[in-house]
């Protein structure tokens, strides 16, 4: 697979440095303009300043690039025709030479391909509400259980299902860790009512546990829920009913497969008067600043 990487990542790779991945579909399908474009600068600019390089991933005209100089981020966060793509459709996206956005499964394929082992993220996919009759459960569960990587949340989506993502992850045998916490984050809020995830306190016991694991032989992620910060978030109260109402909008609608996050997202942002931006901002900047110091305990 040929990977175009700018010049700051392939010094960074040749150098041994820390790199942050970064996936491109937050900016593409996560967040409006020029908010996205806004964070997306903010991120990168962190990781400069904390002596980390940053790697966002998209692909272009067909061909994958890690590392993305300032026209090319203003590209992704603009231009409407930049498609969401999963790690199945990697191959398609370079074959019909899409303008595509990385979702977590296939930001993380492509990191690995590098060997950078930490990528920072807002929330992952999961088993989606109703699943049970739509068998609609993201590839993102099954990047986690086959790549060795850390991978920093904010927990999964909270329009989601939480209970069976996490019994999914158990299954999959993905090592889930509680930044100091042992509740899984519900993504907008600190609460999901979900506990027994394993608390870890510092950015130095992640990736300890992280070397024992790639020791040990074991394939899996470790996924790191590290909860939005109290003053940002949303209380798990307030948000589940503006999500419930967001899910009957999406089945009315007849709304599936993977145009139903986005659709999702933009729902609750628009019922929240942009409240849901600012959390989900917030967050993302969160789960970066501690990518920051595991890349760098690994480096």
């Amino acid at each position: 697979m040929k990977i175009h990487t700018s010049r700051n990542v392939q010094l960074a790779l040749e150098s041994g440095q820390p790199i942050l991945a970064l996936e491109s579909t937050i900016i593409a399908h996560g967040m409006p303009f020029p908010d996205n474009l806004k964070f997306a600068q903010q991120g990168e600019s962190l990781c400069r300043d904390r002596g980390v390089t940053p790697a966002m991933i998209a692909i272009i005209n067909g061909e994958i690039h890690v590392g993305l100089e300032k026209d090319l981020l203003i590209f992704i966060a603009e231009d409407d025709g930049v498609r969401k793509t999963s790690r199945r459709e990697l191959g398609i996206a370079i074959a019909e030479k899409w303008h595509g956005a990385t979702t977590v499964s296939s930001t993380m394929h492509i990191a690995h391909q590098l060997g950078i082992s930490v990528f920072a993220t807002g929330g992952i996919g999961g088993v989606h509400r109703g699943a049970e009759y739509s068998f609609d459960i993201s590839q993102d569960l099954f990047a986690l259980a086959n790549t060795p990587m850390v991978v920093i949340s904010a927990g999964a989506k909270a329009i989601l299902d939480l209970p069976k993502t996490l019994e999914m992850m158990e299954t999959l045998g993905i090592t889930v860790i509680g930044y100091k916490t042992n509740e899984f984050p519900a993504f907008y809020s600190q609460s999901s009512g979900c506990f027994g995830v394993y608390p870890v306190s510092s950015s130095r016991g992640v990736a300890a546990l992280f070397r024992e694991n790639v020791s040990a032989g074991l394939s899996a992620s470790v996924l790191v829920a590290n909860p939005v910060p109290l003053k940002d978030e949303i209380p798990a109260q307030e948000i589940e009913s503006i999500i419930n109402a967001s899910c009957k909008a999406a089945a009315t609608q007849n709304i599936t497969g993977k145009d139903l996050t986005p659709f999702l997202l933009g729902d609750i942002l628009d019922k929240t008067s942009g409240r849901s931006l600012k959390t989900n901002q917030a967050l993302a900047i969160n789960n970066i600043k501690l990518g920051i110091d595991v890349a760098k305990e690994l480096a």
